[in-house]
């Protein structure tokens, strides 16, 4: 057992699973806490629910990525030197946010709550970055897996940790110790090795261009003008999770139509949830290791099919309990080992001189489908019905997996 565990001790797991944490603490703030004190104010339900889009800076990351591939701003490095200040802002944003007051001026609540997705944006471009610069090919996947776990953990710190601690306390005060806890990943950035320099461009232009002339000319062929190969590996990052997104669209509404409380849901989908995402993502890591990428993307894409199955089955199923928990950590622990997996692929697909702009770009990509394909799931469930839908969206994982066949033959997987 210790020897599984081992890979995961060294300096630099322990650096990149510290860094997925402070990544994964902004996300719920604005979020699930911002909506519990939304709500407690007693701020409508459509201005609630225009907040959402302070979640946009997440989505559009790669347009300002460039910048962090072309500027070194301190002797820190490219790398580090950009971590810390999106860390320092993002510190002095979240005890912003906190500092507003929602039921006297949601705008302001508005503006604050866009600055710290900008800024937790801008540090997830720059550590998506140094995972990959700092890790090499090989270790890419238990990277992967490391990240998650600690993604998965922040989360959970600042969604169910900050919920509770806001029963004890005014939400001013519960963002000011989110901010204090960030602090932890200043920390982390300073004990940081900085990755080996790749020589920056020349320019904001070729910062801006190259990325993707790079990646073209390196996945296509250029003397006959073929660009299949670069488009068929976009296509794979759009479609490898698909179906799994688009269960989970509509999953809450499933969840009440076949009988079950807020309570149960809220209780069976976080506590057997999140653990299965956990064990999912450790164990995603020690198997691809074993096995490889290519065949870790192929066993966890079907495992993900089939697990995709387990909500057909909700569907025609009388109300359980256990059969409830039973799929959701099945999902769950699929949805785990294929993410970490995903992230390693991603990773390898880009090249450590644009690393920022590309993996910016492929993870945009990656968020589409949540986007999308999930605002059609709910005129395909009128159509189909519950049972037939989760059926799709089981199949509908297969062509990424037909297409990650056909770039083996061409692409170091």
């Amino acid at each position: 057992m210790l020897k599984n565990i081992s890979p995961y001790l060294e300096k630099k797991m322990l650096i990149t699973l510290g860094m997925g944490f402070v990544s994964g603490v902004p996300l719920l703030l604005t979020i699930t806490l911002l909506q519990a004190w939304l709500t407690d104010e007693g701020v409508s339900k459509s201005t609630i629910g225009l907040f959402a889009l302070v979640g946009v800076p997440y989505s559009l990351k790669f347009l300002w990525a460039p910048i962090f591939d072309r500027y070194v701003i301190s002797k820190l490095g490219r790398r580090r030197g950009w971590i810390l200040i999106t860390q320092v802002l993002l510190i002095f944003s979240i005890i912003g946010l906190g500092m507003t007051n929602p039921a006297m001026n949601a705008a302001n609540v508005a503006l604050l709550a866009i600055f710290v997705t900008f800024f937790s944006a801008s540090q997830d471009i720059v550590i998506d970055a140094y995972r990959r610069e700092s890790l090499s090919d090989n270790e890419q996947v238990l990277g992967a897996s490391s990240y998650v776990l600690g993604y998965r953990i922040g989360m959970l710190s600042a969604g169910a940790g900050g919920l509770i601690l806001a029963d004890l306390m005014s939400y001013q005060f519960v963002y000011l110790i989110m901010a204090l806890v960030m602090i932890g990943g200043v920390l982390i950035t300073l004990i940081a090795d900085e990755p080996v320099n790749f020589s920056e461009p020349s320019t904001f232009l070729d910062a801006v261009r190259n990325p993707f002339v790079e990646f073209f000319k390196r996945h296509g062929d250029s003397i006959n003008n073929n660009i299949s190969i670069p488009i068929l590996i976009l296509l794979f990052i759009l479609l490898y999770k698909v179906g799994d997104t688009m269960a989970h669209s509509l999953s809450t509404n499933f969840y009440l139509e076949m009988g079950y409380t807020k309570t149960e849901i809220g209780t069976v989908v976080k506590v057997f949830g999140l653990i299965a995402t956990l064990v999912g993502a450790f164990i995603g890591g020690l198997l691809s290791i074993k096995i490889g990428l290519y065949k870790s993307l192929v066993s966890f894409g079907i495992f993900q099919a089939i697990a995709t199955l387990g909500f057909a089955i909700l569907a025609v199923s009388t109300k359980s309990l256990m059969l409830l928990a039973s799929v959701i950590t099945l999902e769950n622990l699929a949805a785990g080992m294929g993410y970490t997996a995903y992230l390693a692929f991603i990773a390898n697909m880009t090249n450590k001189q644009f690393t920022a702009t590309q993996f910016a770009l492929m993870t945009a990509i990656m968020s589409l489908p949540r986007t999308l394909f999930s605002g059609s799931s709910g005129f395909l469930v009128e159509i189909l019905g519950w049972e037939y839908y989760f059926i799709f969206c089981s199949l509908i994982a297969f062509p990424a997996l037909i297409i990650l066949r056909n770039l083996r033959k061409r692409v170091s997987i």
